[in-house]
């Protein structure tokens, strides 16, 4: 079996390290400078054993993935459907993961919609638990899901900045309360 390669490139936007993976099919992963080496490290031996890393710009230039970011963080409204993405997940993961694609910009859904969304009205804890592992967040808006009775709940990135992407959007009712988990 050949070697394949990440390509990985860190960005500044908001005042937080945001860095992009990808590989040759598009782009996987987005990930928060709250990321370390060993997370990082993690998620490749599980969803790209034995590939190298390169850090190299030019495949998400060529996505457009950072001059959609860019909109993004300016408060425009990018459509981040024209990305090539290569999503690393078991099905219902990327059933998921494709449904929150679908979830307009300054609009929020709950998990029990997301689950209603996808044809599984009963598994809005599975849709929790795979909205929790979704490694390419901003992109596939996993911050406009909240819970049932209207709370931010649980952010990889942390609560604050789940308002934060929420607020530049326009969306400033949600109630930031819940909780906080750290690893995609």
């Amino acid at each position: 079996m050949s070697q394949k390669t990440i390509y990985r490139h860190a960005l500044s936007f908001g005042g937080r390290t945001w860095t992009l993976w990808g590989g040759a099919d598009g782009l996987c992963r987005l990930s928060f400078q709250h990321d370390t080496e060993q997370t990082a490290k993690a998620w490749l031996d599980r969803y790209a054993p034995g590939s190298s890393v390169t850090d190299d710009k030019r495949p998400f230039e060529e996505w457009g993935a950072i001059r959609l970011l860019e909109d993004y963080f300016a408060g425009r409204r990018p459509d981040f459907r024209e990305l090539p993405l290569d999503l690393r997940g078991t099905a219902f993961q990327r059933e998921v993961w494709t449904a929150l694609g679908d979830i307009p910009y300054g609009e929020v859904i709950t998990y029990g919609e997301l689950a209603g969304r996808i044809g599984r009205p009963g598994a809005m804890r599975a849709v929790g638990a795979a909205n929790g592992r979704n490694p390419l967040p901003v992109f596939l808006p996993c911050h406009r899901v909240i819970g049932a009775n209207g709370t931010l709940t649980g952010y990889a990135g942390g609560l604050r900045l789940k308002q934060e992407l929420l607020e530049l959007e326009g969306i400033a009712h949600v109630a930031a309360a819940g909780h906080e988990r750290f690893a995609f």
